[in-house]
Formats: C-alpha cells, structure tokens, sequence
C-alpha cells in the first residue's frame, strides 16, 4: 500500500509541474519546478503540522513509536516528491553537493521510516521543520524573477525566513534530535540519519547566517550613504540659501 501511495504522489507531482509548464510556457523549467516545490511545502506543512499537532502522537515523547495510517500517507506523499525533485536536479543540474545530500538523505531517512513501519512520528516533525521556510525560500526567488525582491517585501521574507530556520530548524530541531538520540524505541539507524539530517541543517545555518551578515552590511552601507547624500544636499541647499541673502 505505501509503495502505491508513493507511485500515486510522484505522478501526482508530475502532472502538476506538467500542468505549470503548459499555463506558464513562457517561463523556464526552473520557474515551473519551484511552482512545484512551493506547493508541496505548503501541502506537506498543513499535512505534517495536522499529524503533530492534532492527529498526534506527540514527537518529543513518542519518538520510535509504530507509524499510523496518516504518518505513512504523509510520507508517501513527500516521498514522491522527493523522489521529482532530485530527478529533476539531477537531469538539470541546478543543485549543489550539499543540497542533494540533503535530498538523498531525506529520501533515505523516509525509506526507512516506511520499511521498518516505526518512527514516522519524529519523520514527520523532521520533515515540517525542514519544509516550513521552503515556501519562503521559492517566494524569495520568484520576487527576484519579477524584479520585487529589492525592497521591504524582500526584506520581509528573508527577516522571516532566517528567523524561522533559527527557531524551528535548529532550535527546536535541537531538542527533537536529543529526544531521538535518548528515546529507547528508536532504532539507532535512525538515530544515525538523525546526526546526518541535523548536520546538515547546521551546514544550511552557517550559510544562512553569512548571507544575513552580508546582506545587512550591505544595508547599513547603502542607508550610511544615503544619509551622507542628503547631509551634502542639504549643505548645499543652505550654502545656496546663504549666497542668496548676501546677494540681497
């Protein structure tokens, strides 16, 4: 049955991204492929957050607990799309070492998660603390592609991107990781795919924090130079002023 859900949710993707290029031709693959990837963040999102948060059992005190029907349907679904995206990375070549790492681990980690039909549960939270900024992350690109991202909009969405990958992905993912490490029922394969997935989550920090050091040097670069702009206008406005009362 999860090996059917699987296959329905890559067709699934497919036909969606097949959908994206026939309404938006004019746009390149890449366009369409994140229309894809922004979809599915937000889907798996709704999905991961209902199976925590509602449906339960609670991760942090259920680590390595047998999956349900509706753990193993949410990881059928990202699977599948898993499963399009790094095809499509591949054929297209547009990701980097770390990020497909980061997709064959994932792809991986729900592999096992499905086969040994235990610790969905914590998969689960994996996957919608990895997935919650995705959507944020394509929306930065597509504000780029329309010429949009130089601006407070920009500003905004990178602001809450990096605050929500902080807080969620490292600080919570933090305290899942040690409640993983430390629960009995959790199988240590998983525990190892575990340090892969928060390794790489530091290695995306790193990078993510130096981004946000040199976009906001960039910032108060531009703002200190504006503000000396106007310090020079209006010392020449004021010269200007002066001259004219002399000449009365």
């Amino acid at each position: 049955m999860p090996l059917l859900e699987v296959f329905c949710s890559l067709i699934g993707w497919l036909c969606l991204y097949w959908l994206f290029c026939c309404a938006f031709a004019r746009r390149g693959p890449e366009w369409n492929c994140r229309l894809v990837t922004f979809s599915h963040g937000v889907v798996i999102v709704l999905l991961t957050a209902y199976v925590i948060f509602i449906d339960g059992p609670w991760p942090l005190t259920h680590a390595g607990t047998e999956n349900t029907e509706l753990q193993t349907f949410s990881l059928c679904v990202c699977l599948g799309y898993f499963f399009f995206d790094m095809g499509w990375c591949v054929c297209y070549r547009t990701e980097g070492p770390v990020m497909l790492a980061h997709h064959a681990a994932s792809i991986a980690g729900i592999l096992l998660a499905l086969a040994m039909g235990a610790s969905a549960c914590e998969t689960c939270a994996v996957i919608f603390g990895s997935e919650l900024t995705n959507p944020l992350l394509q929306s930065r690109w597509f504000l780029r592609q329309l010429g949009l991202y130089d601006g407070l909009l920009g500003d905004a969405v990178d602001l809450l991107f990096i605050v929500l990958f902080a807080t969620v992905r490292v600080g919570v993912g933090t305290v899942m990781f040690y409640c993983e490490l430390t629960s009995p029922r959790t199988s240590l394969i998983m525990k190892l795919g575990g340090v892969v997935m928060y390794g790489l989550a530091w290695v995306f920090m790193v990078d993510i924090a130096r981004f946000g050091y040199k976009k906001s040097r960039a910032k108060y670069k531009k703002w200190k130079e504006n503000h000396r702009l106007k310090d020079t206008n209006s010392e020449k406005v004021e010269g200007q002023a002066n001259k004219a009362d002399r000449g009365k």
